[in-house]
């Protein structure tokens, strides 16, 4: 089975994951210089931002980096382009099909990954051509679909031809080995990375993630077709009982409106997004990212040479 630093030239076969207003340039750079792949996420940024990122990132690193756009960003369509313009040689995609994209960048030979929360999705994207998919379970940070990693992987890995990356629920060595063991050719990591000495976020969200127990997230947005995990808070508390109470779309709205750059930039933990995945309770400490690359890498590999030995 092809790894997948093999597949993208990587040292591990790891992928930063695309978190909207944390994975800058900058960010990105670091986490490509540390052995895994960094991927800028576009978010809601236009195709200016984007660009001046991407310079960004090529001032810091001559190593491999990728972008990831998300498809219901009412600039897609830009980011697309300028992801053909810049050569960037991998693209991660989140929140829909990006099959209207596909033909121009498999002719620019960029390689497409795109996050599926359903086999169903995986099935019609490999199809398409894709040379990944990235199996994401309901355990991630930030967007979500309902099934866990543990289901949702193998049933994608049997669905298609293509190699499968696992995402959700990953933050040591111990997660990467099932993850392999399951069949995934490497993984795709977020939340154990928000604690890292590189991550821009502001330090109270650093500081939320590391206080967070087992039990501390919880998903808004699912009455509205969008489900987003969180840390629990003021804001979440206020708008789950909003959604209990059959609170219009505008009205739920209002509630999160900027709320993932208010906890990010402003440091507002209280009323803001906090974004995080379930693997929040196991993160104790703040390390570089080659630290918790390396930790994932060889600490799978320890943890799947301790079962071959006990299964032996």
């Amino acid at each position: 089975m092809m790894k997948l630093n093999d597949l993208l030239g990587t040292e591990f076969p790891i992928i930063q994951g695309g978190m909207a207003n944390i994975a800058t340039g900058e960010f990105a750079a670091a986490c490509s210089n540390a052995g895994a792949l960094g991927m800028i996420a576009a978010g809601g940024w236009d195709g200016e931002r984007l660009q001046a990122e991407i310079r960004r990132a090529r001032e810091l690193t001559d190593k491999p980096f990728g972008v990831n756009l998300m498809l219901m960003s009412p600039y897609a369509d830009d980011i697309a382009r300028i992801i053909l313009e810049e050569r960037i040689p991998v693209v991660t995609t989140g929140a829909g099909n990006p099959g209207k994209y596909v033909a121009a960048w498999k002719e620019a030979g960029i390689r497409i990954i795109p996050v599926v929360a359903a086999s169903i999705l995986a099935k019609r994207l490999a199809a398409l051509g894709v040379d990944a998919i990235i199996a994401e379970g309901t355990e991630s940070g930030g967007h979500v679909g309902e099934m866990t990693t543990m289901a949702l992987l193998p049933q994608v890995i049997d669905a298609v031809e293509v190699p499968v990356i696992a995402a959700g629920g990953i933050a040591d060595g111990r997660q990467a080995a099932a993850a392999f063991a399951l069949g995934a050719c490497g993984v795709q990591v977020g939340t154990c990375l928000l604690v890292s000495e590189e991550c821009p976020i502001h330090e109270n969200y650093k500081q939320a993630i590391l206080k967070a127990r087992d039990s501390d997230t919880t998903v808004t947005g699912r009455s509205a077709g969008a489900p987003v995990r969180v840390l629990k808070n003021r804001m979440s508390r206020e708008y789950l009982a909003l959604e209990k109470q059959g609170a219009t779309l505008e009205e739920l709205e209002r509630v999160t409106l900027g709320g993932l750059r208010r906890a990010v930039l402003e440091g507002d933990t209280v009323h803001g997004s906090v974004m995080s995945g379930q693997v929040a309770g196991m993160l104790h400490e703040i390390r570089p990212v080659r630290a918790i690359f390396e930790d994932l890498y060889h600490g799978g590999q320890a943890v799947l040479q301790s079962a071959a030995n006990t299964w032996a």
